[in-house]
């Protein structure tokens, strides 16, 4: 079968800054097509446990937006023709000024926001502020939103939409059934291009999912993998590399 597009998920400067790069370049050289860079935040809505633990010991490190923003910055120099996507949440974006952030964001190589928490017609002028500055906003839709609602979602005309593909938090095992296909196809109704994510870790699910998304999104299996080996930085390449290979080929290792 053809490549499986992937979207890999990173926590900006975890466990450290260099680590941190040596795991987006191990996704890049197994086949990422998209980094999205999670900014450290202390008080997420929908991250597991590992990407929440991530996020708690960055944070303790003094870690602030600028320094994320920096970081992307490196990732997008390093890293030219990959699309980076900035993923946080909804108080880091507004409290220095919707339109200043996305300038910031924008100037350091992001290509997309997504802010899980603004929804998608109550952004705070988020969607506005991402095109003026030549960015996507990325809305997340979830199986427990209304039938009405998720409609009104999908026929708005956003070039992309995040299916989150169950209720509940990132990092556990999903299972991709008829449900999880008709969700997928109930968001992408009005021709928006879905990223699915959400509990994806292995090409089995990958495989599952390819021919429904426009690229198939996966995480904490991605920080666990950082986490268990951050005390060799040549392990923890060749084991990112490998889990976006197994990702992007379907074939489980």
């Amino acid at each position: 079968m053809s490549k499986i597009s992937l979207m890999s998920h990173l926590v900006a400067g975890y466990p450290t800054e260099d680590l941190s790069f040596t795991a987006a370049r191990a996704l890049v050289d197994g086949g990422a097509d998209i980094l999205e860079i999670q900014l450290p935040f202390s008080d997420p809505s929908a991250d597991g446990p590992a990407i929440q633990t991530a996020c708690t010991k960055v944070l303790q490190r003094g870690y602030r937006t600028a320094d994320g923003l920096a970081f992307i910055a490196k990732l997008h120099k390093e890293f030219p023709n990959v699309k980076i996507y900035l993923m946080s949440y909804g108080s880091l974006i507004y409290t220095p000024g919707v339109e200043n952030f996305c300038e910031r964001a924008a100037a350091a190589g992001v290509n997309g926001m997504i802010i899980p928490d603004l929804p998608f017609d109550n952004d705070e002028g988020l969607t506005q502020a991402c095109k003026k500055n030549g960015m996507v906003n990325i809305p997340v839709a979830a199986p427990s939103m209304s039938p009405e609602r998720l409609s009104k979602l999908a026929n708005v005309g956003f070039p992309y939409i995040y299916a989150a593909l169950r209720t509940g938090i990132t990092g556990t095992n999903t299972q991709i059934d008829d449900n999880t296909l008709q969700f997928l196809k109930a968001v992408g109704e009005g021709g928006s291009k879905i990223y699915g994510g959400f509990g994806i870790s292995n090409g089995e699910q990958a495989r599952a999912l390819a021919d429904s998304v426009e690229a198939i999104v996966a995480g904490s299996v991605f920080v666990r993998l950082i986490t268990e080996n951050q005390n060799n930085p040549d392990a923890l390449y060749k084991a990112v590399r490998a889990k976006a290979q197994e990702l992007t080929t379907g074939k489980t290792i």
